[in-house]
């Protein structure tokens, strides 16, 4: 499916943008000058429109199914193909047999028909549902939607991006409010069910960071920082002998310490090595994603974003445009536009705009502002 979408959007400059509409024939023109006001035949206009148009329709027609060269559907397209191609079922089908990847002639029993793929009706269906998701996401209490996100992953064996970002990236109290709702949607805690269902080494850093409710205050401690930046230092010297996820001071570190404290060991660690520590932690995932979550959020989800307008995305990571979006527009949005900005040069909403579709891409740009 992502080979297809890319080699098709690459194969077609409408792929990424509309096609220009055909100029009016001048017979047609003179026509319309003559009898301005007499009714027409649709039908007859349509066997009239030259090859070129009728090109550009199903160009037209393959942008609002596929989503090619972004996310979500162009309804807007879509529904004037609709109308032009009212009652010429021909077109339909001359439409499916040039569609090849998402529909294929069909053998035995079924010969005669072009064929819809499983995995293309998988693939429209989440395109659809984008501007569904945001809006009911949107609309939900945040701690409700992250406790329900954070069900998600732990019962659909994701990976713990989600919860680590939950975990990492909200207020103390956004996260107890959070385990609240766990509590009152599911009738267990969140922590009880991250260590019964995570069974792989990140199990002890998850319980702790889900667990974790951090002092907010300004307050932080030079020494302690210079400390505990050796301390780190010192368990990525002794990796991969044992894994730093499993480290009880590395998970004690991240799992306690308040922000900013926390930012002023990273600081410290740089300092000491010339690097940031998340450089020195390639090789442990859910660990390099906790630290950027707790040292810059805005630098994370510009990230998040950035990965999910990739060719190569999968479907999580384009889900991860929607979360983020939704579960920022109200904290750090502003900050998260100015990271975007630096990082690749451009502008948040220029992005959205240019990699997404129809009214799904009108409510991001909504969400987020100019």
């Amino acid at each position: 499916m992502q080979q297809f979408l890319a080699q098709t959007g690459s194969n077609s400059s409408a792929a990424t943008s509309p096609p220009a509409s055909p100029q009016p024939q001048p017979r047609l023109r003179q026509q319309q000058q003559q009898a301005p006001r007499k009714e027409r035949d649709p039908q007859s206009k349509e066997k009239e429109a030259p090859p070129a148009a009728m090109a550009d329709e199903h160009q037209d027609l393959t942008r609002a199914f596929a989503g090619l060269g972004g996310l979500g559907v162009d309804e807007t397209a879509l529904v004037s193909v609709l109308g032009r191609w009212r009652r010429q079922p021909e077109k339909r089908a001359q439409f499916r047999r040039g569609f090849l990847g998402f529909f294929s002639a069909s053998a035995g029993a079924g010969a005669g028909i072009e064929r819809c793929e499983d995995e293309y009706l998988l693939h429209l269906k989440a395109e659809f549902a984008r501007f569904k998701d945001a809006a009911v996401l949107w609309a939900m209490h945040p701690w409700e939607r992250d406790a329900r996100w954070a069900h998600h992953v732990l019962h659909k064996a994701h990976p713990p991006q989600v919860l680590v970002e939950v975990a990492c990236t909200r207020a103390a109290d956004d996260l107890l409010g959070a385990r609240r709702a766990y509590q009152a949607l599911y009738h267990r805690s969140l922590e009880e069910d991250v260590a019964y269902r995570v069974r792989d080494a990140n199990a002890s850093l998850l319980v702790g960071l889900v667990s974790a409710y951090r002092y907010e205050g300004a307050r932080v401690s030079e020494d302690l920082a210079t400390e505990e930046a050796k301390a780190l230092a010192a368990a990525v010297r002794a990796a991969p002998a044992a894994k730093l996820v499993q480290n009880e001071q590395v998970v004690r570190v991240l799992a306690t310490r308040s922000k900013p404290q926390l930012r002023a060991t990273f600081r410290v660690y740089m300092e000491l090595h010339g690097k940031p520590l998340e450089e020195d932690l390639a090789a442990e995932p859910c660990l390099r994603e906790a630290v950027k979550c707790l040292d810059s959020p805005p630098r994370y989800f510009s990230e998040v974003i950035s990965r999910a307008f990739r060719d190569d995305a999968d479907r999580q990571a384009k889900a991860a445009l929607t979360r983020v979006v939704v579960s920022r527009a109200d904290t750090d949005m502003e900050d998260i536009k100015d990271a975007y900005a630096r990082q690749y040069g451009a502008k948040l909403a220029d992005a959205v705009a240019k990699n997404t579709h129809g009214h799904y891409k009108d409510a991001l740009l909504a969400i987020i502002g100019k």
